[in-house]
């Protein structure tokens, strides 16, 4: 039975080594390893702590990036409404010189005509000047005898000229 109980020596050198092996254990190895354990636990929780500050950071990050998104995209829109402002000005201001332009040549093409018309108003009148003096030479070239022949002759060309300048109008 000696192997199933140990003898009492046995007991009381192993009571004793245990005993300064914890005295040991306490006095030089517990307080290194449960500083190292609280380091480890401080570091991990700093870990956890900086994780979280990335996470959030992150977050506020993302909020940042859509509002600049969202600004960016609402300074696009007013780039293209006022480039379709622009555009619509432009069209507008090249229409109107347009007609401008249009109404110019018309009023330098009817001034133009204004001046033919003139022209050929003047030299008709030279034209119908030069036949009143043939005629009158015609007229003073015959010699008529009597009245009523000058009154005949007279009467038909200033028939002839009313006609003509009914005619003309």
């Amino acid at each position: 039975m000696e192997l199933v109980l140990p003898g009492i020596g046995l007991t009381f050198w192993m009571v004793l080594v245990f005993g300064l092996l914890l005295f040991l254990l306490k006095k030089f190895a517990w307080k290194p390893i449960l500083s190292a354990l609280k380091e480890r636990e401080n570091s991990i929780e700093e870990a956890l702590k900086s994780a979280e500050a990335a996470k959030d950071q992150l977050s506020k990050l993302k909020s940042d990036n859509e509002a600049l998104y969202k600004q960016a995209r609402e300074e696009r829109d007013q780039l293209l409404k006022e480039a379709k402002v622009m555009k619509e000005t432009i069209i507008s201001d090249a229409k109107k010189s347009a007609e401008d332009e249009g109404k110019r040549i018309i009023q330098a093409a009817s001034e133009e005509i204004n001046k033919q018309k003139a022209v050929a108003i003047a030299e008709l009148k030279g034209q119908v000047a030069s036949m009143s003096i043939a005629i009158a030479e015609k007229l003073i070239g015959n010699q008529l005898a009597n009245n009523d022949q000058q009154k005949t002759i007279i009467t038909s060309h200033i028939n002839d000229l009313n006609n003509t300048q009914q005619a003309n109008a």
